[in-house]
């Protein structure tokens, strides 16, 4: 998949466009409808199928205080609209001088910039552009002037409720991973790069991988049963700790991300790793000593091994 930051970066090979245009966050069963919607309107008129979305939550810029936490960082929604079809993504640096831009010159930004625009799509309740200025009654107006259809999709529902980013966050938040799963339309994951710590899983005997997760919407702390992503083909069963880590004494406790990968050697800083959650194990527990921490991680790994060998 092509991504390219500016909208005249967009290579098309002189065919016209058919655009998905929404934040995506999660990329959730209701986008997946907008994207193949808008990769059927793109065949129809033999164009492209481009998502034009964001590089952060636009709230992050215009509502700091406000802004929601993640369910997807930018490389993890990346793979998702790619798994979607897509051929490109016009990934827009959401800034301050962004946000300034009326919803209509947007569309003429888009329109004058990426080539002919066959078709646009969007959610029925997308809102774009300086105060919101943008919305479906817009687009459509304005397709009239430059030529593209506008489609604008209802929520899409999952038992009788609508699918949406806020109410996976709840199911993430709440531990219920079978219905962000649902919604999703995959299975729940957590993605990010691979941080030095300090090293004191090494020491107890049990290596970890620290995760860069902040700003995302997280489960409850705990101990979980995961499966590591590396690659698209390299996969490997993972204890997945999220917590302040109690027993270790720390005057300023963050709460970690921390996978150990069974039966793993190599080095994973820098690099991005992807954990699917298979099933709770435990809460976070303060534990008399690090040698009865040790004990119970040496459990907690048997456990890990039976569900993956069950493939649980």
């Amino acid at each position: 998949m092509q991504i390219v930051a500016r909208a005249r970066e967009i290579s098309t090979g002189g065919r016209p466009i058919c655009v998905a245009i929404g934040t995506f966050d999660g990329v959730h069963v209701g986008h997946q409808a907008v994207l193949r919607q808008t990769l059927a309107d793109a065949r129809a008129a033999q164009a492209m199928a481009v998502a034009v979305t964001f590089d952060r939550h636009p709230a992050a810029v215009l509502a700091p205080a406000r802004q929601p936490r993640l369910i997807y960082p930018a490389p993890q929604k990346l793979r998702a609209l790619a798994a979607a079809g897509v051929e490109t993504t016009w990934l827009i640096p959401f800034d301050r001088a962004f946000s300034q831009q009326s919803g209509e010159e947007f569309i003429q930004l888009l329109v004058r910039e990426a080539g002919p625009v066959r078709g646009v799509c969007v959610g029925t309740g997308f809102v774009f552009g300086h105060r919101r200025s943008g919305n479906l009654g817009l687009l459509q107006q304005m397709g009239e002037r430059y030529g593209y259809t506008t489609r604008g999709l209802a929520p899409v529902l999952f038992a009788g409720e609508p699918v949406s980013s806020t109410r996976i966050r709840g199911a993430i938040q709440a531990g219920d991973f079978s219905l962000a799963s649902a919604l999703l339309g995959r299975p729940y994951s957590l993605a990010g790069l691979v941080t030095r710590g300090d090293q004191l899983g090494r020491q107890l005997g049990f290596p970890t991988a620290n995760l860069e997760v902040s700003g995302l919407v997280l489960p409850p702390t705990g101990v979980y049963s995961v499966e590591a992503r590396l690659s698209q083909d390299r996969r490997c069963p993972a204890l997945l700790n999220l917590g302040y880590r109690p027993t270790v004494a720390n005057t300023t406790p963050a709460l970690r991300a921390e996978a150990h990968l069974l039966d793993f050697t190599g080095d994973l800083y820098d690099q991005e790793m992807e954990v699917v959650f298979r099933q709770k194990l435990r809460d976070e527990l303060k534990f008399p000593s690090l040698a009865a921490l040790q004990s119970q991680i040496q459990r907690d790994i048997a456990a890990a091994r039976s569900l993956a060998g069950a493939g649980g």
